[in-house]
């Protein structure tokens, strides 16, 4: 496939500008795929993201043949290959020409559909610097061997992705920081005003209860004061979401602390090595604090137990309680707020989350993250 310098230099001026303009990492990536794909002989391509542990992510595709596409990709996502197993040894270095793939071979035996006369593939890393992201592979009909120069342009593509991937990679720690600083900022300003009024307030009514002697006026300040103490508490557990305190100790110690806070007796068992990203610590942290929360809210009772099982690829975290349970609707997806705030942390970063409960017989909580 002879392909023309004034033209590269026009497709990876067009893709340099998508790049830039994008903000979004999976939009940005197929836009940029789309872009090549269209101004060279090169008919489909697909990408694959891979972490530290080797576990690989097909992230975007375009044009794939049918056999590829069969089943949400489950020849592409599923098994084996050069390419990946390459990648993970650290020994793709540049783009290369791959001899066989096996995610390409499952799928013709398959006979799962046509795979439009495609049976071999390039790979490139996607890189930047020292930081390795996954790989772009891309395919032709009917072609074992692409040229130098065709691996040449496929390298320069690559390059361009690596760094955008970098870019948003660290806009988004930015814009994490400015969350976590606002966050910070607005739990010091809850705790320097509203939490001080309101201690002011529960120390007010316990004298107004001792000055006074009339009972109706007492029981009016006991009132006052019950209803001042239980603000207090919801005002120091937001707080407490706002700025997760104790996380520097491990979150074991800050989840048992937050429980402490509640007035809840935590029993708490765990299996596994517990180090984890901070997205993920963070993330079950917040689960957590928000299970105590149900726990204390709606319960009706001051006890609970949470089980943490790590494994080599996922978190599973389960918290019970013997409480007063709550009948499930099956025609209501989630049964509360603060159920959908659990769920959407979850599902954030690949998760998931169920729940077990039923009237007087307590409630379940199952999470499983991925990490």
């Amino acid at each position: 496939m002879a392909m023309n310098d004034h033209s590269n230099i026009t497709i990876l001026k067009e893709i340099a500008e998508l790049l830039n303009e994008e903000t979004e990492m999976v939009p940005m990536l197929k836009g940029a795929l789309c872009k090549f794909l269209n101004g060279t002989n090169f008919s489909t391509g697909w990408i694959f993201f891979i972490n530290k542990k080797g576990k690989s992510e097909l992230v975007v595709h375009e044009k794939l043949p049918d056999a590829l596409e069969f089943n949400g990709c489950q020849y592409l996502k599923n098994g084996g290959c050069w390419c990946v197993s390459r990648f993970r040894n650290d020994q793709l270095k540049k783009a290369s020409n791959i001899i066989e793939c096996q995610r390409l071979e499952s799928a013709i035996e398959a006979n799962v559909g046509d795979t439009d006369g495609i049976t071999h593939h390039a790979t490139v890393p996607l890189q930047s610097g020292g930081e390795r992201f996954g790989l772009l592979n891309v395919a032709s009909p009917h072609i074992e061997s692409f040229s130098d120069e065709e691996l040449e342009l496929l390298e320069s593509v690559a390059f361009q992705m690596g760094s955008a991937i970098k870019r948003i990679h660290l806009t988004k720690q930015e814009q994490e920081m400015a969350l976590l600083n606002e966050r910070n900022r607005l739990a010091r300003d809850l705790h320097d005003s509203v939490n001080q009024l309101l201690f002011s307030v529960t120390l007010t009514a316990r004298a107004g209860i001792e000055m006074s002697e009339g009972q109706e006026i007492k029981e009016t300040f006991k009132e006052i004061q019950q209803l001042t103490q239980e603000a207090l508490t919801e005002m120091r557990a937001l707080i407490w979401q706002l700025r997760p305190k104790g996380l520097e100790s491990g979150i074991i110690d800050a989840i048992k602390a937050y429980s402490e806070m509640l007035g809840i007796k935590l029993t708490v068992n765990v299996s596994g090595v517990l180090q984890f990203p901070s997205r993920v610590e963070e993330t079950l942290y917040r689960i957590a604090q928000e299970a105590l929360n149900n726990v204390r809210k709606h319960a009706g009772v001051q006890e609970a137990v949470i089980y943490m099982t790590v494994t080599s690829t996922d978190i599973l975290l389960v918290i019970k309680d013997e409480g007063r349970g709550f009948a499930i609707d099956p025609d209501v997806t989630i049964p509360s707020i603060g159920l959908q705030s659990i769920r959407d942390r979850a599902v954030a970063i690949g998760g998931t989350a169920d729940w077990v409960s039923e009237i007087g017989k307590g409630t379940e909580l199952l999470i499983r993250l991925p990490y």
